[in-house]
Order: C-alpha cells, then sequence, then structure tokens
C-alpha cells in the first residue's frame, strides 16, 4: 500500500531555492558546518543553500528589496529544516555528556534547559517550510549589524526585547523586525533572529526531504 503521509513529508514541490528569488542573499547554513550547538552536521543538511516555501521567499523578496535601499542585505542562517534534523536536536539532548559546544551558544544555561524554556523545540516551526533565521549586513562595511547577541546565543541576552544591550544593538533588532512584520512575517519571543510567515501554506504539515537543490529540483 502507498504510504500518502511519507508523500507528503517529502514532496518539495511547495519550495524553492532561496538565492533563486532573492539575487544577492547571503547564506551561511549552519547546521550545514559543525560551527552551531552541537558542533556536527545536522542530519538533512545535504547542501549549505536555504529552501523555503515559495509564500515565504516572495514575501522575503519583498523584505530584501526594502532592506537594499536601506542600504542593508539579509544573511541568512537557516530556512526550511527536515524533521530528521530536529530529531537529532532531541537525540542530542538526551545525551547527558555532549556539552563541547556550550561556551559558545549556551554558557550561562544547562543543556536541558534548552528544551524546557523553548529555545529548541521538539517540532520546529522550520520544517513547515515558511520560518527563516536571520540578520543584516551592511553593504557599506560588509560586515553584519552588532544585534548584542550572536545568532543561536541561547539565553535572556538574545530575546528580542533584551534591554540590557546598547541602545545601537536594540535599534538594528528592531530594524530587522520592524521590515519583517511589515512584509507578513511574525516573531519569536526569546529569537531576534527567528521570523514565521504569517498565514503560512502549510501550518501543519512537518516536511523531511533533505536540504537539497538536487532534490528539489527533481
Amino acid at each position: 500500500m502507498k504510504n500518502y503521509q511519507s508523500d507528503i513529508l517529502n514532496d518539495p514541490s511547495g519550495f524553492v531555492l532561496l538565492a533563486d528569488f532573492v539575487p544577492g542573499i547571503i547564506q551561511e547554513i549552519r547546521y550545514y558546518s559543525t560551527y552551531n550547538f552541537i558542533g556536527d552536521r545536522i542530519d538533512g543538511y545535504e547542501e549549505p543553500c536555504a529552501l523555503l516555501t515559495k509564500e515565504a521567499a516572495r514575501a522575503l523578496r519583498s523584505v530584501s528589496n526594502e532592506m537594499m535601499v536601506r542600504g542593508y542585505r539579509l544573511k541568512v542562517f537557516d530556512a526550511y529544516r527536515p524533521s530528521r534534523a530536529v530529531k537529532h536536536f532531541v537525540l542530542w539532548g538526551l545525551e547527558d555528556q555532549d556539552i563541547r559546544m556550550k561556551p559558545y551558544f549556551y554558557p550561562e544555561l544547562q543543556k536541558q534547559e534548552l528544551f524546557s524554556k523553548g529555545y529548541i523545540a521538539t517540532e520546529s516551526s522550520h520544517s513547515r517550510g515558511s520560518t527563516v533565521d536571520l540578520t543584516l549586513l551592511d553593504m557599506e562595511t560588509g560586515k553584519e549589524l552588532d544585534m548584542g547577541s550572536p545568532f543561536d546565543l541561547f539565553g535572556e541576552m538574545s530575546h528580542p526585547d533584551y534591554k540590557g544591550i546598547t541602545d545601537e544593538q536594540y535599534e538594528n533588532r528592531m530594524t530587522l523586525r520592524q521590515v519583517m512584520l511589515r512584509n507578513g512575517f511574525e516573531p519569536l519571543d526569546c529569537e531576534w533572529w527567528h521570523f514565521t510567515l504569517a498565514g503560512e501554506p502549510y501550518p501543519d504539515t512537518y516536511f523531511d526531504f533533505p536540504v537539497s537543490s538536487e532534490y528539489l529540483r527533481r
């Protein structure tokens, strides 16, 4: 018997390569690399490329156009995330001894708190294909804007409304946030870099096909 649920979870037909929709977008796909909170390449990341639903990519193109007029480019750290990657996170969470990346990504938290405090979810909106993690890059200097904390630093410092940062850092966060909201994205209360398209096309579907341009074009 054919497994229709499996077919849906592995059907990339509603997705696009973000670089095809947003020319000039910068990508540093952290979960393809080993520089992430686990310290290994994450399951399902076969290429360092960002995939998104067509609807989310279209909205992000509007964000990019607005930001470029203001002298900024978008830099994406993560977009669509396969369910198998989330499972990798959860299994890592059960391994008490593996805390080698703690000094870089969760220095003030115990590993188990990453889940209990909501920094890592057992089901991620990223797997629905319309969530993106990103920052801004200054076109004049070629450097990322200072947001007061780096991507995937888990802790109160990364909450968008955290006041223990400089006025400039807070203003940079709000610059990103306001343009994302204006173009149809919703924020997350504990990560300044995380946004999900409001009215996302697959609100109840968690996909599991790999992050791969080849798979997308089959």
